[in-house]
C-alpha cells in the first residue's frame, strides 16, 4: 500500500504533567521520532482521567486511547493518583470488551520525565499495533452507528459503575498484577444487566419534593402540586430517591431489566386534591 493510502489512526494520549509529559518533552527535544497522528492532552495527574473521557473519545471516533502517568509510588500527589488510573483503566478495558471493542485499543504506561526514548518506543509500538487493527470497529466487525450506540448506552452507566465499584476504584496496592484480577467479564456483564432505573409513579406521587431535595445531581424535575419526573439522562442510579420517598407514598419504583415508562406530558402533571376532584370538569 502506498504511503498516501496508508491508514492513519486517530489516537489520543492523556498524560500527567509531572512525569509522562516531561518524558514526551524530552522525546521532542532529543528529536526521537513517533507518529504525528498521536495527539497529547496534558492533565495534572493520570488519576484525573475518568471513564467518561475514554468513552467520549471513542464515541467521537478515536481509534485508540493512551493514558500515561508517573511510575508507581512516584506520583506527585497524595493519595497516589496513578493507582486510581490503574484501577480505572482495567475496569474500562472490561467495559470496552463488553461493548465489543478490542481492549488493546486502550493502553496505560508509566513514563518518567527522564525517559524520552521510552516514551518514543511506546508511542511507536502502540501506533503500529493500532495501524494493524485498523479503524475503530473494523477489526471488531461492528457497524459504526451500532458501535456508537453501544458506547453511548454503556457510557450513561458510568456514574453507576463508579458508585458500585467505589472500593475497587480507590484501591491502592503495590501489586500491579492484582489490578488485572479486580474485574471479570462476567462481573461487568452482570453489573450492566442488573443496572437499575428509577421511576416516579404519577398515581402515587404527592409532590412532597422530598426526593428532589435529596437527589445529589438534581435529576428530578419538581414543582409545587406537580407530579415529579426523573430525568433519566441525568440520573446516576444511586437510589437516593428510592430511599428518600416517604413510606406512606412509596411513589418511587426501582426497575431492572425493563424499559422505564415515558414521563407524563407537562399538561398532565398537576395533582388535584381530593376535595377538588368533584369540581373538575
Amino acid at each position: 500500500m502506498s504511503s498516501e493510502g496508508k491508514f492513519k489512526p486517530k489516537m489520543i494520549g492523556i498524560i500527567c504533567n509531572w512525569c509522562c509529559y516531561g518524558g514526551a518533552d524530552l522525546c521532542g527535544v532529543s528529536r526521537f521520532q513517533y507518529p504525528a497522528y498521536i495527539r497529547l492532552v496534558r492533565v495534572m495527574c493520570s488519576g484525573r482521567v475518568d471513564l467518561k473521557h475514554i468513552f467520549l473519545a471513542f464515541s467521537n471516533g478515536a481509534d485508540a486511547m493512551f493514558v500515561g502517568g508517573c511510575h508507581i509510588n512516584d506520583c506527585h500527589y497524595n493519595p497516589e493518583g496513578n493507582y486510581d488510573a490503574l484501577s480505572m483503566v482495567n475496569l474500562c478495558k472490561k467495559l470496552l470488551e463488553h461493548v465489543g471493542i478490542n481492549p488493546k485499543r486502550l493502553r496505560l504506561e508509566w513514563v518518567s520525565a527522564g525517559e524520552g526514548i521510552r516514551f518514543a518506543n511506546i508511542m511507536n509500538e502502540f501506533g503500529r499495533e493500532i495501524e494493524e487493527l485498523g479503524p475503530l470497529g473494523k477489526s471488531e466487525g461492528i457497524d459504526p452507528s451500532e458501535l456508537k450506540s453501544r458506547l453511548e448506552s454503556v457510557g450513561k452507566l458510568i456514574p453507576y459503575f463508579k458508585l458500585t465499584k467505589m472500593k475497587e476504584l480507590a484501591l491502592h496496592d503495590s501489586d500491579q498484577e492484582m489490578y488485572t484480577r479486580l474485574y471479570t467479564s462476567e462481573e461487568v456483564d452482570r453489573l450492566i444487566r442488573e443496572a437499575p432505573s428509577y421511576y416516579i409513579d404519577p398515581e402515587k406521587c404527592q409532590a412532597c419534593t422530598t426526593c428532589a431535595g435529596k437527589c445529589p445531581v438534581e435529576a428530578i424535575i419538581s414543582a409545587k402540586r406537580q407530579v415529579h419526573i426523573i430525568d433519566q439522562e441525568k440520573c446516576i442510579r444511586c437510589g437516593t430517591c428510592y430511599e428518600a420517598c416517604p413510606p406512606k407514598f412509596r411513589a418511587v419504583t426501582k426497575i431492572i431489566g425493563e424499559p422505564v415508562p415515558p414521563p407524563l406530558p407537562e399538561d398532565q402533571r398537576t395533582i388535584v386534591g381530593k376535595g377538588k376532584e368533584g369540581g373538575v370538569a
